[in-house]
């Protein structure tokens, strides 16, 4: 299987407007991040996205993905799931709904800011999405195992997602001791972490996730939903401790 960093970005996403810190001037594309999101790519070829924020279609037409069969959604937020208007082509294409899992929470929040895609009668041109309500539980998609793990943004519940070996969560303060057991020893970890300094009430920020990869053990650790104020990539990925690495646009990992 393979992950793709479609984003690596904050609600803000990188450079932020109207910002002339060195991060947003810099000319390294590794500095450019668009919101959060991510492609698993199967066995079968089959697409598993990850969250569906405003870069969407920026995004699928940059890392040439022209694909999406199944949406998994972490959360509510408007960074995660305000693009999903934009999957009106890949849903003429196929003709078919666009599947998508998420806590029952999400799932409302979706039809409250897309009901014209869950009309008795569409108009021509709108989306259609079959929404499936996931617990915090095993469950599987295209032939594959997911794995939520539950954890706390701010004071609401956000899922992350296991696939095999591997563990992508975004916008993450807190995770439970049972929640850590789903995490422990893992090949690959993907973590969010908005800042390098100055403590945040619903994200984790560099310190944090040391001492969660310090705790948990992964092989590889890659940190995401970063902020212009967690510093330069070039400069601030040589001083990550040995395994942890930070995540960029356009990224690819195999597991």
């Amino acid at each position: 299987m393979k992950l793709k960093f479609l984003g690596t970005g904050t609600s803000q996403g990188v450079p932020v407007i109207g910002c002339t810190c060195e991060v947003c001037t810099s000319k390294n594309p590794k500095d450019s991040r668009l919101r959060s999101s991510v492609m698993v790519t199967t066995e079968e070829n089959r697409k598993i996205l990850i969250d569906c924020g405003p870069d969407f279609r920026q995004q699928m037409l940059a890392h040439h993905e022209n694909t999406v069969d199944v949406a998994l959604i972490t959360h509510e937020h408007n960074d995660h799931v305000i693009g999903l208007d934009d999957m009106r082509p890949l849903i003429f294409k196929s003709g078919k709904n666009m599947p998508i899992y998420c806590y029952q929470r999400v799932g409302h929040e979706i039809k409250s800011r897309f009901p014209y895609a869950f009309a008795d009668v569409r108009y021509p041109g709108a989306p259609a999405f079959d929404l499936h309500e996931i617990e915090n539980k095993p469950f599987s998609v295209l032939d594959t195992e997911i794995t939520p793990v539950e954890v706390i943004h701010y004071q609401i519940t956000v899922f992350g997602y296991k696939f095999k070996n591997l563990a992508y969560i975004t916008d993450a303060g807190f995770i439970s001791k049972t929640e850590k057991e789903k995490l422990k020893n893992l090949d690959v970890l993907i973590l969010n972490c908005i800042r390098k300094f100055d403590p945040h009430p619903a994200h984790f920020i560099l310190p944090d996730v040391i001492r969660l990869f310090e705790e948990l053990k992964p092989k590889k650790l890659f940190l995401t939903h970063i902020s212009h104020h967690l510093g330069m990539h070039d400069i601030e990925d040589k001083l990550l401790p040995a395994g942890m690495h930070l995540a960029y646009d356009g990224l690819e990992i195999e597991f």
